[in-house]
């Protein structure tokens, strides 16, 4: 069964995200060398879980991860399949969190009960979330068994307080122990009442940001046994087959220097979703695809920031781009007006680009890119700018 929506995880460093989704999925979604040397979130994770109802029991109880019923014993039904994008906190890693948070039909936001709340990546996730118009969101207070039921309360208070007035301000707050797995069910529950399947067109044509690629292959493996590039991410609209064709865009660059660019084409030869092999798929969930390219193009996620469609359908790349733009106010970090050659990160679906500023004129940016990316008309962008030595989110915008 293929997921059917996905949901990103997001909250500070070390708050507890990667110990939630082991403790819904089974899974440790830091795979990454990096990541478990440092103890932090790179590259984005991801696993898939599924909700589960007992038959006979009612209320919270009722919703589990397992195929048994724990209190009664009963078979469990799967009501509902997601896939959990796992985002870094980490402040340097912001632009990473946003491309996970754009190909998300809701959020799970962790807040840490033993620490003030707001913590400033959760300050800047949930600016993310308010810039993507993402509304379906469960907080989850994690790690309330270290801390004394008084300061659990002033925490949630400090939540309450935070939430007021933002996309989130209804979002109900669940609180866990993550690392022993208590209210998992009240996750569960949370999850399935407050983020909906939304509703899908597989008529219309296949789009599907890359989010991951890889190398599968291993090293020394003989040339007849080799795998092409596998390219995995979510699709946004339509579906896709065992056998079609498709297109990369913005490709491969040919010439640096004058931003020139290739699109690539290639045959889809294999679909997975965690492990199981589909026919097809469509929108919802996070799938692999893999294909006839040349592996080494999807090495240490070569391909990110692509879009995936059939021939002919995509919009082409750009080198230049107009965006309407407004500023954050932040009250952590000084935030001026925009300058003129200004470098700016804009992060538009999965695709990351620094931008030189090239022209202001009331509340459009023209940017000369870097890398070229496909960016249609309406896409929503987010803006990080360089203050106090680190990239910082600033800003949001539409393409013009």
């Amino acid at each position: 069964m293929q997921p059917q929506l996905n949901i990103v995880m997001l909250g500070h460093v070390d708050h507890g995200k990667t110990s939630i989704t082991k403790a819904l999925s089974g899974v440790w979604a830091d795979k990454h060398s990096e990541e478990i040397r440092r103890g932090i979130t790179i590259k984005i994770g991801y696993a898939d879980v599924e909700i589960r109802k007992c038959p006979k029991c009612k209320g919270t109880q009722a919703f589990t991860t397992k195929q048994t019923c724990g209190i009664c014993g009963s078979k469990t039904e799967v009501v509902r399949k997601f896939s959990i994008l796992d985002a870094p906190g980490h402040e340097t890693l912001m632009t990473t969190a946003i491309a996970a948070s754009s190909i998300t039909d809701g959020a799970i936001l962790v807040i840490a009960a033993n620490e003030d709340c707001p913590q400033p990546q959760t300050l800047e996730h949930l600016m993310v979330l308010q810039i993507l118009g993402i509304d379906k969101i469960v907080v989850v207070q994690n790690k309330v068994d270290i801390v004394s039921p008084e300061k659990a309360k002033q925490n949630y208070e400090q939540i309450r307080a935070f939430l007021k007035g933002t996309k989130a301000e209804n979002a109900p707050i669940i609180p866990m122990a993550a690392n022993y797995g208590i209210n998992v069910n009240a996750l569960l529950e949370a999850v399935y009442e407050t983020i909906p399947v939304p509703e899908r067109n597989a008529e219309l044509p296949v789009a599907m940001y890359v989010a991951r690629s890889f190398d599968v292959n291993k090293p020394g493996s003989e040339l007849t046994r080799l795998v092409g590039a596998v390219i995995g991410g979510s699709i946004m609209q339509g579906e896709v087959k065992i056998g079609d064709e498709i297109e990369i865009s913005p490709g491969i660059i040919i010439d640096k220097k004058r931003g020139i660019h290739k699109k690539l084409h290639t045959t889809v030869t294999d679909i997975r979703c965690a492990g199981e092999k589909l026919e097809k798929a469509g929108p919802g969930g996070l799938i692999a695809l893999s294909t006839l390219l040349d592996p080494s193009l999807a090495k240490s996620d070569g391909l990110v920031g692509q879009l995936v469609g059939k021939p002919g359908t995509l919009p082409d790349p750009v080198n230049e781009i107009d965006i309407k733009y407004d500023l954050i106010e932040r009250t952590d970090v000084q935030m001026p007006s925009l300058q003129m050659n200004e470098p700016i990160v804009i992060s538009v679906g999965t695709a990351i680009s620094v931008g030189i500023i090239k022209n202001l004129k009331k509340g459009v940016a023209h940017l000369i890119l870097k890398r070229p990316i496909v960016a249609e008309k309406g896409t929503k962008v987010a803006i990080s700018r360089m203050a106090s030595n680190r990239w910082r989110l600033g800003g949001f915008g539409i393409v013009k």
